[in-house]
């Protein structure tokens, strides 16, 4: 008899461990950074670029970094990165102990700190999926989606009450400590793939990789239809989170209270429905039709979301954050048992790129649709093109996805 493989290996408990610190320390730091720039400024403007600081690394850095990183040695790119992090938050916490709010040194160093997490990300994308033992890639992926939800629905409230509570050289320091903890952490988990040499890698040989992953990414056609319309959906996700906000903040009977229980109907869907991914294994051949059929479900919900009553607005997002989970558990499975293994941090650098372009254009399109149309039709336009990109990109070219979708690691 065949002796059935563990999830929880030494290796997949340091990386889950690792992953909950970072998440934690993530959340304790921008929220209350947040809050910081909005209380000292009053500029709604100058908050925004604050958060267009932590988004603008995902635009320029992936695709030039992703073939240093596919060289191997994925371990070292991740404790240099959580290192390089907790000395930048206690060095700001050492200034912000001594000196005044300076708006330019807190957008410098959102920048900074946006710049590592990408390069962390990355790694983190591609080194992950070697740390599931064979076999168990669904459950370990269903581990992964449930962290983030559970971490946000503990640490935003959480987050409020250390900025309340606390100075913000205090939380920088406090953060610092968490990260460190995740380096040890990360320490602990044994290297996948030896790096190549330095002294060995070239300018030319960088150049040989990054047109070795553009010409992947242009004979897999599987591969880009995915992205490409997880790109939309994302991007009109993104569109719709916003339109949402403004619509209840304008409807008397609504309110930044009720929206707030809305977000958690969301995430306590998202955390039942990777539940059930760790429960239940989805075979192999129904994956492509059950991620077809979700993504149909899910844009018609958002479609119809604000037109309901408010309880149904709960059930609503309750069923899309459960599917969502579903959906994006077995997509990640499946895509990533796909991915050669010295490709990975490559093709993700492109989509990376792709997604981050996608959110800022839709988050554009619906505050500048929402000057002009009612929310409630800016929605519906959103959904259409969701819509429209799950019938060009996943169900009309069925022949070139079906084989990601059921793709095994070997």
């Amino acid at each position: 008899m065949l002796k059935r493989n563990r999830l929880w290996t030494k290796d997949f408990s340091c990386i889950t461990l690792a992953t909950v610190l970072s998440a934690v320390g993530g959340e304790a730091m921008n929220l209350p950074v947040s809050l910081l720039v909005f209380d000292e400024t009053q500029s709604a403007f100058l908050s925004s670029l604050i958060m267009i600081c932590g988004v603008l690394p995902d635009i320029l850095l992936p695709i030039l970094i992703a073939p240093l990183i596919d060289k191997g040695g994925k371990k070292k790119w991740i404790v240099g990165m959580d290192l390089l992090l907790a000395a930048l938050y206690a060095a700001m916490g050492f200034w912000a102990g001594r000196h005044t709010f300076r708006f330019l040194l807190y957008l410098l160093f959102t920048l900074a700190a946006g710049t590592i997490s990408v390069l962390y990300r990355l790694a983190y994308a591609a080194w992950y999926p070697d740390l599931i033992p064979r076999g168990l890639e669904q459950k370990g992926y269903a581990v992964s989606s449930m962290l983030y939800p559970t971490v946000i629905i503990v640490m935003s409230p959480a987050a409020a009450f250390l900025y309340g509570k606390l100075t913000m050289a205090q939380i920088f320091f406090l953060v610092s400590g968490i990260t460190l903890c995740s380096v040890l952490t990360e320490s602990l988990i044994r290297e996948t793939r030896k790096a190549a040499a330095v002294s060995s890698y070239t300018l030319r040989q960088y150049r040989t990789d990054l047109r070795e992953g553009f010409a992947f990414l242009k004979r897999e056609k599987g591969i880009r239809n995915i992205y490409a319309n997880m790109s939309v959906m994302q991007g009109t996700a993104n569109g719709m989170s916003i339109t949402t906000q403004f619509y209840y903040q304008t409807q008397p009977y609504l309110g930044a209270t009720m929206l707030g229980f809305l977000l958690s109907a969301e995430m306590t869907g998202r955390l039942f429905g990777g539940l059930l991914q760790y429960k239940k294994e989805m075979p192999v051949r129904k994956r492509y039709p059950f991620t077809k059929t979700v993504y149909l479900i899910y844009s018609l919900a958002d479609m119809a979301l604000l037109f309901l009553p408010y309880p149904a607005m709960l059930a609503n997002r309750f069923l899309c954050g459960s599917l969502g989970i579903c959906s994006g558990t077995i997509r990640e499975t499946a895509v990533q048992s796909y991915l050669p293994e010295q490709m990975r941090a490559r093709v993700n650098a492109f989509f990376n790129v792709l997604f981050a372009v996608g959110g800022v254009c839709f988050q554009f399109l619906a505050g500048a649709l929402g000057q002009i149309l009612p929310y409630r039709a800016v929605a519906v336009l959103l959904s259409v093109v969701a819509l429209g990109s799950i019938f060009l990109f996943i169900v009309l070219p069925a022949a070139d996805n079906r084989p990601v979708f059921e793709a095994v690691r070997k």
